[in-house]
């Protein structure tokens, strides 16, 4: 077996996989054992991440019956952006990394990268580690809403917003393997609660991703979602600027680089989607149509399972 990890700004989950995985195209992938989560650790030392997943990993093999050293093989489904530390990734995530907005981001933690891939090598002889929208894109394209296409992405609205792209049938990773992180795009320059955890002010990220409803609004984003589904006008109106501004970073990132299908996933537009799906839309249908016509957005095939799966399409 194999370990499938996943780590995001709010939580960590391990699962173990077996080691055949049916071919793309063949259908759903197989079921995952022995999963474990638990929100993201954030204090203590920057080593303290990685703890956690190993700590995560041996929990999985106990209950699975499996002797730790018998997984061998890791793939890691991470938020970023990743840098490197002596040719070893680290993490450098807004939403894990106290030091690199400051105290007034409220995070428990000074960090500005915490490290992951050093003490993983110690411990799996193989191991792959993508940002977590590349690995879900590869598993939407594997497995999802995404087969076939060799022109598409995947996006997620959850703590953050990420994003995974695949143009002329190559994933696009960049110099670190941090290609996507369209959610640091700046869209507002006088927002003062826009503070992103990047440091920036005014980025998408800062204005519309799940931990930004608070701090905008002063209401969570299932309470806020929840009115606006229910028809409270001023929930409403909130709900239709968000989607101005995700919609508007979707209709960027088809006109540059002209995208057939975007997969769409994560907790706040999943638990929400029959609200959300045709407000993003309506910001690229019709406009520029010799580069936005037939461009669609669709909920992720996925589902919420897309982060589990994600690890796994890295092992395949």
């Amino acid at each position: 077996m194999r370990a499938c990890i996943d780590i995001g700004g709010t939580k960590v989950a391990v699962s173990l996989a077996p080691d055949a995985v049916a071919a793309p195209g063949t259908g759903a992938p197989p079921p995952l054992e022995a999963r474990r989560t638990e929100p993201t650790a954030k204090t203590g030392d920057n080593a303290a991440l990685a703890r956690q997943v190993l700590r995560l990993v041996d929990e999985a093999c106990a209950e699975a019956g499996v002797a730790p050293a018998a997984i061998t093989a890791a793939g890691v489904s991470s938020c970023g952006p990743f840098v490197l530390n002596a040719g070893q990734i680290e993490l450098a995530a807004p939403n894990i990394c106290g030091g690199l907005a400051g105290p007034a981001r409220g995070l428990p933690n000074d960090w500005h990268s915490a490290p992951l891939e050093a003490p993983l090598r110690q411990r799996f002889a193989s191991l792959r580690i993508e940002n977590d929208c590349i690995a879900a894109l590869e598993a939407e394209r594997r497995w999802g809403a995404l087969q076939g296409l060799d022109h598409c992405a995947y996006v997620t609205w959850s703590t953050g917003i990420g994003v995974g792209l695949c143009v002329d049938g190559r994933v696009l990773r960049g110099k670190h393997g941090n290609a996507g992180h369209a959610g640091h795009m700046f869209v507002s320059d006088d927002d003062s609660h826009a503070l992103c955890g990047c440091g920036n002010v005014g980025d998408v990220e800062g204005l519309v991703a799940g931990n930004a409803f608070e701090r905008r609004f002063g209401q969570g984003a299932a309470a806020l979602l929840d009115a606006a589904a229910a028809g409270d006008a001023t929930a409403l109106a909130r709900v239709d600027a968000l989607c101005r501004v995700l919609g508007r970073m979707l209709y960027n990132l088809v006109a540059t680089l002209d995208l057939q299908r975007i997969s769409l996933g994560g907790s706040v537009f999943w638990h929400h989607r029959a609200l959300l799906l045709a407000r993003l839309q309506a910001q690229i249908d019709g406009r520029l149509p010799a580069l936005t016509a037939g461009a669609q957005l669709v909920p992720a095939g996925l589902g919420l399972g897309v982060g589990d799966y994600a690890a796994l399409a890295l092992l395949s």
